[in-house]
């Protein structure tokens, strides 16, 4: 299986910031279509920041000017960092690898265990 291995969430105070990564177990140099996504407490998994299809980088509009994804392919990792934390962004964390083409294929979109990110008011 391929396996992603979130790390880097907490509890920080707003304003604050936190930077996650996704280690993932398969070399990523030629997989455009990673990204991070959140599960706050009793609302549905939501995009928070991806790489596309064509190489460029997608966000929620409201993490837009505030969190950044990067990767650093020759360490196979993904990277989210968090500026400007606010109390809404508290959330479960999950990198995501979709290994078909954006298509979003089951069989080949794979997840991370989640980190917990909490900020406090």
């Amino acid at each position: 299986q391929v396996q992603l291995v979130e790390s880097g969430g907490g509890l920080v105070q707003a304003g604050g910031s936190l930077r996650l990564s996704c280690a993932a177990s398969i070399t990523i140099f030629s997989i455009n279509n990673m990204g991070w996504y959140r599960q706050a407490p009793g609302k549905q998994r939501e995009l928070v920041a991806t790489f596309t299809r064509g190489g460029s980088t997608a966000y929620a509009d409201s993490v837009k000017g505030r969190f950044t994804i990067s990767r650093d392919n020759a360490k196979n990792t993904v990277y989210l960092q968090m500026n400007s934390l606010k109390p809404e962004d508290t959330a479960v964390y999950y990198c995501n690898a979709d290994l078909s083409g954006g298509l979003g294929l089951r069989s080949l979109v794979y997840w991370g265990q989640g980190t917990q990110v909490t900020v406090s008011s």
